[in-house]
């Protein structure tokens, strides 16, 4: 890597004044963390089931016990027999995070369209334990905008992270907030997509803070599912 050298003196000089502005993106950081939860609320009306290890579930029942519930809109279409290596990315970090979110009152799932079995595939090759159910004959993929019918592409109204058409993808990936209120009323509080899944997925960070950055020829150029390296 060629890249300036400079003495102590002038490294501390530049460090500081970049610390100045990570500073300030930190507190506006923080406002725009505040405005995302201060967004209104949407009730759930309808009544999702899903498949689970342990046969049906709904979506309360996600929640296990807790009033916050996050969900991963893992792409798994059925019959692809392909995981996805953005989600699996994003995915790796799930676990650890797990064990101290669940201490502050926040479950979490993932949610695919592929059958249950070929959800538990996937979850024993990757070694995953969070929990993982398939929507395959639920609504819920295509009501939060992450699937796709194929008459919806063709006519131009699959549209993903607010604005973006879909032609090619049955499903997409993205992450949604719910909440349950004292009388087990369920809420949507959030989504986000895209680049906005970037927040999950820690390596990232670290990554960003040495010189090669992502080093990336193209995004997530380099990446594999962790047992493919």
């Amino acid at each position: 890597m060629n890249h300036p050298v400079v003495s102590q003196e002038e490294w501390l000089a530049a460090r500081k004044a970049l610390l100045a502005r990570e500073r300030a993106m930190t507190h506006a950081l923080d406002a725009l963390r505040a405005e995302r939860r201060e967004l209104p609320w949407v009730k759930i009306e309808k009544d999702y089931v899903f498949e689970g290890p342990q046969g049906k579930c709904t979506l309360g029942d996600l929640f296990d016990g807790r009033s916050q519930l996050a969900i991963y809109h893992f792409m798994l279409s059925p019959g692809s027999g392909q995981i996805c290596k953005g989600c699996a990315f994003i995915s790796d970090n799930i676990d650890a995070a797990r064990q101290h979110f669940e201490q502050a009152d926040l479950s979490f799932a993932a949610v695919s369209r592929a059958s249950i079995a070929e959800i538990e595939a996937a979850r024993k090759r990757m070694g995953w334990s969070f929990p993982w159910v398939s929507a395959k004959d639920s609504d819920f993929n295509y009501d939060f905008a992450v699937s796709f019918t194929p008459e919806d592409r063709a006519a131009g109204s699959a549209i993903y992270n607010y604005g973006t058409p879909i032609q090619n993808s049955d499903d997409m990936f993205g992450v949604s907030v719910f909440v349950k209120d004292e009388q087990d009323g369920i809420f949507h509080t959030y989504s986000t997509y895209h680049r906005g899944a970037e927040l999950l997925a820690g390596a990232f960070n670290w990554l960003d803070l040495v010189p090669k950055g992502r080093n990336e020829s193209g995004t997530m150029s380099w990446v594999k599912l962790h047992d493919e390296y």
